[in-house]
């Protein structure tokens, strides 16, 4: 697959990935053929990027980082709660709850999964695409630094409702900020952990206290709340919901990078970076020897050391020589470049 502007498409490049609705049923099915109506639609409904089948006969590794199925199912869970959330109704937490155990027990099949989560996000559906690539992220750094289910469960429901103050009206005073919106809601909540509701409340506060609402320093933090910082930073960075230029993967855990110890936890951000596709399958790169390639699987445990099927230059299309290199056993060599679309 490759990812593309929306401008950039042509008649007939097949999707790559489904797109789905903000309740989780499937708006356009991976592999339909663009038309004309297809892209106006898409356009009016905010999709900026999209993924295309690959057309140039590189046999790329799928990547089968989650289930969509699982997805799907958290994506409606989500939509529901914060339409009933929005429409003034008594707030269930018990879904959110169930989705995150389903997060759970797909990633206990996966732990060595390097993910790459890849949604196509609509108006409609950013905020609940966001909150679950946040919460699964988040449940799988969990995992890596030796977290109880017990722990999971509420570290995966305080990621899927990090977000919920953005359902909620506009409050008076300082407590209009998104985080004490959702701290508000979610601490009346008999049936959630306090945890939970501090998630929502922490996750912009930074460990030098230069962060939101209240500027507190690493050590009124809760460990949770470090977690979702990195998971929905990280996020932000590669589809900001506020218009932002997006930056590709490896941007974004440079800058992640560039902040631990100052924002982030040196630990979580050591787990994080081994639990993120650094260089996705489907990359066009550079080599440090003068080579193009294409990314076409990954080594688990080494994300900066992807599988490359590298070209003799950057004419895909042609019948050069090809090789391909395994960077984690090539240690001379390294990708100097991304080459964007």
């Amino acid at each position: 697959m490759r990812y593309a502007s929306i401008d950039n498409i042509e008649q007939n490049d097949q999707l790559g990935k489904n797109i789905y609705a903000d309740d989780g049923r499937i708006l356009l099915n991976k592999g339909v053929s663009f038309t004309v109506g297809i892209i106006s639609r898409l356009k009016n409904m905010g999709v900026e990027a999209v993924y295309l089948m690959d057309t140039e006969g590189i046999e790329v590794e799928e990547e089968n980082s989650f289930d969509e199925e699982t997805k799907r199912e958290v994506l409606a869970n989500l939509s529901k709660s914060f339409d009933y959330i929005q429409s003034g109704k008594n707030f269930q937490p018990q879904q959110i709850g169930k989705s995150a155990e389903k997060i759970m027990s797909e990633l206990m099949h996966s732990k060595d999964v390097l993910l790459h989560l890849n949604d196509i996000r609509t108006e409609a559906n950013k905020l609940f695409v966001h909150s679950t690539h946040v919460a699964i992220m988040s449940v799988l750094i969990g995992m890596k630094m030796g977290y109880t289910p017990k722990e999971l469960k509420e570290l995966g429901t305080g990621a899927l409702l990090h977000d919920v103050g953005k359902s909620l009206e506009n409050q008076p005073g300082k407590e209009n900020h998104h985080t004490w919106k959702g701290f508000n809601l979610l601490r009346k909540s008999r049936e959630l952990s306090t945890l939970v509701s501090h998630v929502a409340f922490q996750h912009h506060e930074r460990l030098d206290g230069s962060g939101k609402p209240r500027g507190i320093t690493k050590e009124k933090l809760h460990p949770y709340a470090k977690i979702v910082s990195v998971a929905n930073d990280y996020d932000n960075l590669v589809a900001p919901m506020d218009g932002a230029t997006p930056l590709m993967p490896y941007e974004a855990c440079e800058k992640i990078l560039g902040h631990t110890n100052k924002w982030y936890d040196h630990d979580i951000v050591w787990q994080f970076l081994r639990s993120i596709a650094i260089y996705p399958n489907g990359s066009n790169v550079r080599l440090s020897n003068g080579k193009y390639g294409t990314i076409t699987a990954q080594n688990h445990g080494l994300p900066q050391r992807p599988v490359v099927r590298a070209f003799q230059n950057n004419e895909l299309m042609n019948n050069y020589d090809v090789e391909v290199i395994d960077l984690s056993k090539e240690t001379t060599l390294f990708i100097d470049k991304v080459m964007n679309e």
